[in-house]
């Protein structure tokens, strides 16, 4: 699988394996079923992990951190993210849910990330959601210190516009290094919005999360999923590959977080690679997401 560079010191796969579900209630969680599915991964190329503190009400990372072993540390790169505080897991007695972007909660949170995955450093830290209280003279800071600390590697965000984007990034001499947002066929507007725009400007490669519409694209119907099955019987893959593939073919070079807690599923993620895309068939899908044509 290819690999795709962030930053000069940052590489990527080309698909990411999204951990958001990995503690959810009624999954399995034992360290052999876990590592089960990071070695189904690393089998395709897939080395880049994406965790956040709050997934899993704030556990997915100690579960995580459980499975790994020596050899999968050297092997792979992980994601996480942090500054949603919602009253569950070790935040339960929080009044309210809020966002902190506080120098006190980022270094803690980043020093708790550390030690429930048992890693040294994060390759790459995103801001989970703008905050609208947000100081970005202290944010920005204490960024740059983690970086400098080496704690993390890069600095990226999570669901932040342009003018998020630029507030943050004045207030610090590390450039971020991405932005995760929902884009699928299922959410199209960043195509057209100016979300990904201005990442493409800025020659950021932006990470798609959702990139199946929360599973819509899987059990919808209609001409969309109809064309998406049609080009997937083409290639002999599933529905998700096709999904997958229409936002690889972009030139904005997306990055899609995939995220399953089935084996099998999870061992077919790069069947997406096997799907040709060329500007008609990505308009044929786009078209059947929009509706109707294009002006």
């Amino acid at each position: 699988m290819d690999r795709v560079r962030l930053s000069p010191d940052l590489e990527i796969s080309r698909i990411v394996y999204g951990m958001w579900r990995l503690a959810d209630e009624g999954v399995d969680t034992a360290p052999e079923t876990v590592r089960a599915k990071i070695d189904a991964c690393l089998d395709q190329g897939i080395t880049t992990l994406d965790q956040a503190d709050i997934y899993g009400g704030y556990m997915a990372e100690e579960v995580l951190g459980r499975a790994l072993k020596p050899e999968q540390k050297r092997r792979i790169e992980i994601v996480t993210k942090c500054d949603i505080v919602a009253p569950a897991g070790r935040h339960a007695n929080t009044a309210v849910k809020h966002y902190n972007t506080s120098r006190a909660h980022i270094a803690r949170s980043v020093d708790t990330s550390l030690r429930l995955m048992g890693i040294d450093r994060i390759d790459l830290l995103l801001v989970h959601r703008p905050d609208p209280f947000m100081d970005p003279e202290e944010t920005g800071k204490i960024l740059d210190e983690l970086v400098a600390q080496g704690k993390i590697r890069s600095v990226g965000v999570s669901n932040f516009k342009l003018h998020d984007w630029t507030l943050l990034q004045s207030a610090m001499k590390t450039p971020l290094v991405t932005n995760q947002i929902e884009m699928s066929l299922d959410c199209i507007a960043p195509f057209t919005n100016g979300d990904l725009a201005y990442l493409q400007e800025r020659r950021i490669r932006p990470m798609a999360w959702s990139p199946l519409g929360g599973g819509s694209l899987m059990t919808g119907s209609g001409p969309l999923t109809e064309a998406m099955d049609a080009m997937a019987s083409e290639a002999r893959v599933d529905r998700a590959a096709v999904a997958v593939a229409w936002l690889l073919a972009h030139p904005a070079g997306i990055v899609p977080v995939m995220g399953t807690n089935n084996l099998d599923r999870i061992a077919s993620l790069s069947d997406a690679l096997k799907v040709p895309m060329d500007r008609e068939a990505w308009y044929q899908l786009y078209t059947h997401a929009l509706g109707h044509e294009v002006p």
